[in-house]
């Protein structure tokens, strides 16, 4: 299912229909969906109404086949919500439930970390619910064959991870894709990946019938026959490996699309119901891909560009409200802002030093670098008390051209890209937050690895925090991302000081030992990411050696020391013409089959695996040969 720039008055018709049929149905929704309109729909409807609206759904049904009828169904069944732990589905997540509290629907949330966790959900919950609506999971796996669902069981999936599974996209039965119509999603034809049972039957019937002895007056027959079937096997294998070739090629490399909560946006923006809210989760869900570096800055930067004009309409202000308050004490705003981590909300001297760009670019963790610090900040002409102190508490005289004289000192430093584009929301006078603030807050109160209750926990503690309801939430989130970045450039500097990050020819190789500070906190898989990030970033800007700095990372952790379990990321080389594509995935399932290695590839993300220690030496040596 394809989500569109369509006309959002047809949309206005079908909602308010489906709100008619909601107050008139005698009975249950349908269990199957509708192909045309349904019978709920001829009950409670008028002959006319009928008629128009019946021709609105031609004229959709023209447009996008089946899509209607699948929105539709949603917004009349009970629905199961399966939510995948990253802030990008969590925005996602926030929008559906705001559709769907507009509409009356209701649903049940289900927070899941890994596959296990959906299979396990959907097993406890497949004989209460027919309707599934998955986020940021189940694209790039064949769900089908996973889950073993009743035909009467429909996946409604929003998923920003690639590839998508080529029987996920040519199921047009039991699975809808949510996905914007501009993505090129690059799907081989149907003909080059699938061949019809009939034809294979046939050429099997047609061996049959020919096989024992024929007469004489029936060889050259029988000769042509066998001609031909040779013919077809030899075509049979050609295609075969023409196929394996093309879904080698197309499943080689996992990368991401557009963020789930932008496709949410656009949805409720069609439907005319996108809030102020809603656009502001969905700028929240883009910088999260931005942050994480799952998308290419040009990506990135259209996509910005998209939500500006949204931002533009939902924004406005007359010159006669420009000293009032915004609309309902709420205001975002597009902006250029510094490539700095909290800076707003800690200290300019403590986020300078915690921030990747900033870190690696001066080299903070040697002698060296910290001279540099001191004479970058020497050169803005500020003195070391102000920075030092809470941003808040800085002279207002120096922040009013703060960020013009911090640009025009970091070019001078060779760091050239400190500005960038970006949102923030103002909650009346006194709240002022980013983009990148909500994520690193969100994401830090998703994996606290402080235990406060059930493994659910920290998932409803995160969501919350997106609600402008629940400041008290997002700044706890905020100290716990403060402590978090603390220890990433502190793990940063240790590991290149000692020399921990090698060459393994093919691949850079890091692993964290037991007894490592903070080593719990890398355990968790988006932690372990921003660390790999910032490590590789790091050092590259240290090595000398021009090869390494063209080589992809592959960083270890301890995950579990009872169970003896690490957990393993990859991550594609630091080059500016990076297209974030990550190849890992697929050498990770292959060096793991070709060495009997006890893994688990239970994060939606194929890059990150689980691994036995003592399996992890005879892994990294089929990994090397591998990539050689």
């Amino acid at each position: 299912m394809f989500v569109s720039d369509c006309r959002r008055e047809f949309y206005d018709v079908i909602v308010t229909q489906v709100r008619a049929a909601r107050r008139d149905r005698p009975g249950p929704a349908p269990d199957r969906p509708p192909l045309g309109l349904s019978p709920l729909w001829a009950a409670a409807v008028p002959a006319a109404s009928r008629r128009r609206c019946s021709m609105h759904f031609m004229y959709q049904r023209a447009l996008f086949g089946t899509s209607i009828n699948a929105i539709i169904l949603l917004f009349l069944q009970r629905v199961l919500l399966l939510v995948a732990s990253d802030v990008d589905a969590l925005c996602a997540c926030k929008i559906l439930q705001a559709l769907f509290q507009c509409d009356h629907v209701q649903y049940t949330l289900v927070p899941v970390a890994g596959w296990q966790e959906l299979e396990t959900a959907f097993l406890e919950h497949k004989d209460q619910f027919k309707y599934f609506v998955l986020i940021n999971c189940g694209a790039n796996v064949d769900l089908l064959e996973i889950l073993q669902p009743e035909e009467d069981t429909f996946f409604f999936v929003c998923d920003s991870h690639r590839p998508i599974n080529v029987v996920n996209v040519y199921n047009d039965t039991q699975i809808k894709l949510l996905v914007k119509q501009e993505d090129d999603l690059d799907v081989p034809a149907y003909d080059d990946i699938f061949r019809d049972e009939e034809e294979e039957e046939e050429e099997e019937d047609s061996e049959n019938e020919s096989g024992g002895s024929e007469p004489l007056e029936k060889r050259r027959r029988f000769e042509e026959e066998v001609i031909e079937r040779t013919m077809k096997r030899r075509q049979r294998r050609e295609w075969e490996a023409r196929r394996r070739e093309i879904l080698f090629d197309y499943e080689q490399y996992e990368y991401h699309g557009t963020s789930s909560a932008m496709v949410m946006f656009d949805l409720a923006w069609i439907m005319s119901k996108d809030l102020n809210d809603m656009l502001w989760w969905a700028i929240v869900g883009l910088t999260d891909q931005w942050v994480q570096d799952k998308i290419t800055q040009m990506k990135y930067v259209t996509d910005i560009g998209v939500l500006q004009r949204h931002v533009s309409r939902h924004n406005h202000r007359n010159e006669d409200e420009e000293n009032s308050l915004s609309i309902d004490c709420m205001r975002i705003a597009f902006e250029y802002d510094l490539r700095l981590a909290l800076y707003q909300h800690w200290s300019l001297y403590e986020s300078l030093c915690n921030t990747c760009y900033t870190s690696a670019s001066l080299k903070l963790w040697s002698v060296q670098g910290q001279k540099r610090l001191q004479e970058f900040l020497a050169d803005m002409g500020l003195p070391l008390k102000q920075v030092k102190q809470k941003f808040n508490s800085m002279d207002m005289s120096l922040k009013e051209n703060l960020r013009e004289m911090i640009e025009e000192s970091a070019n001078k430093f060779g760091m050239k890209d400190l500005r960038v584009q970006t949102f923030s929301i103002h909650f009346g006078f006194k709240n002022k937050f980013s983009a990148s603030d909500i994520v690193y807050a969100t994401t830090s109160l998703m994996e606290n690895i402080e235990k406060e209750g059930p493994e659910t926990t920290n998932f409803i503690k995160a969501l919350d925090s997106l609600s402008r309801g629940n400041l008290d939430k997002l700044h706890q989130g905020l100290d716990l991302a403060k402590k978090q970045l603390r220890a990433i450039q502190q793990t940063v500097a240790s590991c290149i000081c000692t020399n921990l990050v090698i060459s393994q020819g093919p691949f850079l190789y890091c692993s964290l030992m037991e007894g490592t500070p903070d080593v719990k906190l890398f355990s968790k898989p988006v932690s372990l990411c921003l660390l790999s990030k910032y490590l590789l970033k790091s050092f590259v800007c240290s090595t000398k050696n021009k090869r390494c700095k063209l080589l992809p990372l592959v960083m270890a952790a301890p995950m579990d020391v009872e169970q003896g379990t690490v957990i393993m990321v990859g991550i594609p080389p630091e080059t500016e013409s990076s297209d974030k594509k990550n190849f890992f995935g697929r050498a990770f399932e292959k060096a793991a089959e070709s060495t009997s290695s006890r893994t688990l590839h239970n994060h939606f993300q194929m890059s990150i695996i689980e691994l036995k220690t003592e399996d992890r030496s005879k892994f990294l040596d089929a990994l090397i040969s591998l990539l050689s």
